[in-house]
């Protein structure tokens, strides 16, 4: 798989979002503007739907995407010391891939 180089410099500070992937996908590959924004869309709405029927999302070379299922437990105002109930709830975490943590140190 070639890596396609992108211009680092030209994206926000700390954030990538849809817009760029989009134009990225643009610019580096020749599709027209709607396309690339229905590819962008469509990834990340079957990635959510996924998500949200409890199915785990794993993108090689990349990392996996999980729902846990976090129980009820008691929590602190950090303000005023008062204990507080935090309900159940699920959340969405991330696994780094071994080829990312890789990356990540060398850079």
């Amino acid at each position: 798989m070639t890596e396609l180089p992108i211009d680092i410099e030209s994206l926000e500070p700390n954030s990538l979002t849809k817009a760029q992937l989009a134009d990225l996908l643009y610019e580096r590959i020749g599709l027209s503007k709607r396309e690339s924004k229905e590819i962008v869309d469509a990834f990340f709405e079957l990635m959510s739907r996924r998500l949200i029927d409890g199915e785990s999302v794993r993108i090689s070379g990349f990392g996996n995407f999980q729902v846990r299922t976090k129980a009820a437990r008691p929590g602190r105002n950090p303000r005023t010391g008062e204990v507080i109930p935090i309900e159940a709830r699920r959340v969405v975490t991330f696994q780094a891939s071994t080829k990312l943590k890789e990356k990540v140190q060398q850079a």
